[in-house]
C-alpha cells in the first residue's frame, strides 16, 4: 500500500488533562479516505483512555488479519481505518460498534486531488505532478480513477461507505461535524456531540466536553489537514467545476442522495 507521511501529534499527553471513562465496547471509526478521518478520530481520542486506543495502524482490508485483536470484545478499544466491507470485515467486526464517515463527493474530488499531489502521499503520482496534466484532467482522474494506481470514486464510496449502510453502522457526515465544531456553544452542538459520542457507550457527555472537542479538533494536531500538507504547488478550485459535478452524478448516480447531500 502507498505510504502516508504525517507529523506526530501531542493528543496523548493532552488526554491526561481529563478524567476518562473506560470503554466497555469496541468502537471502530471507519471512513472513506479524505473525509475528515483525523478530525473525528482526534475528537474521539479526547474521550477515551490512551491505553484503550488502538494506534498500531489505520486498519484496512489487506492488513485486517494482522490487527483483528483491535476487535476483541474481551479487550475494548477505540480503533480507526479505511476498511472495505467484506465477509471477513463483517465477521470480525460483528460485535464492534461502528461509524462510517463520509464527505460530499463534490468536495471529496478536490480533497483527494490535493492529498495525492502533496508530498504527504508517497505513491507513484509523478505523471500528474509533472505540470503536463491540467487541473481539470486531474479532477477527472479523481472521479474515474487511474489505471493500476487509484480506484474510481464510485468504487471507493461503494466499498468504504455504501456497503456498510443498513448494517447498524452509524453514518456521519464530515460537514456536520465541522459545522458543530465551529458552533460549540450552541444547544444544537451539544445535542449533536451527545449523539455522536454515544457510540462510546458513556451515559452522558462530561461537563468539559466542549474543551475536549476543541482540543481534538485543533487543526495543528492533524498531519493531513489541508494547510499542513507539504509540497503543494498547484491551484485548486474552491468548488468543483460544473462539468465535473455532472460527471460525478453520471458516474455515481444516487450517491449524493443516499448520503444526505441533495442539490
Amino acid at each position: 500500500m502507498p505510504r502516508i507521511v504525517s507529523k506526530p501529534d501531542t493528543l496523548d499527553d493532552l488526554n491526561g488533562n481529563y478524567a476518562q471513562e473506560r470503554l466497555t465496547r469496541n468502537v471502530f471509526i471507519n471512513s472513506v479516505p479524505k473525509c475528515g478521518t483525523h478530525l473525528v478520530r482526534n475528537i474521539f481520542r479526547m474521550f477515551v483512555p490512551v491505553d484503550q486506543q488502538y494506534k498500531k495502524a489505520f486498519i484496512q482490508l489487506p492488513i485486517l488479519d494482522e490487527h483483528k485483536q483491535a476487535f476483541n470484545p474481551k479487550n475494548p478499544e477505540l480503533s480507526w481505518g479505511h476498511l472495505l466491507f467484506s465477509d471477513i470485515s463483517a465477521f470480525l467486526l460483528h460485535e464492534t460498534h461502528k461509524l462510517v464517515l463520509v464527505r460530499d463527493p463534490y468536495d471529496w474530488v478536490i480533497a483527494r486531488a490535493r492529498f495525492l499531489l502533496s508530498d504527504n502521499f508517497e505513491g507513484n503520482m509523478d505523471v500528474i505532478k509533472s505540470g503536463r496534466v491540467s487541473m481539470e484532467e486531474i479532477l477527472n482522474l479523481m472521479i474515474f480513477g487511474m489505471y493500476q494506481k487509484a480506484p474510481t470514486l464510485q468504487e471507493i464510496y461503494t466499498h468504504n461507505a455504501l456497503a456498510w449502510l443498513g448494517t447498524g453502522a452509524k453514518l456521519v457526515r464530515f460537514e456536520d461535524v465541522l459545522h458543530h465544531v465551529k458552533h460549540l456553544d450552541t444547544p444544537e452542538a451539544e445535542a449533536y456531540f451527545s449523539d455522536l459520542l454515544s457510540i462510546l457507550g458513556h451515559d452522558k457527555l462530561p461537563e468539559d466536553w466542549r474543551e475536549r472537542v476543541r482540543v481534538g479538533a485543533d487543526r495543528e494536531q492533524s498531519g493531513t489537514y489541508r494547510d499542513n500538507l507539504r509540497g503543494l504547488d498547484f491551484e485548486f478550485p474552491k468548488e468543483l467545476p460544473e462539468t465535473q459535478k455532472r460527471l460525478v452524478d453520471v458516474h455515481a448516480p444516487g450517491l449524493r442522495a443516499i448520503l444526505g447531500y441533495t442539490s
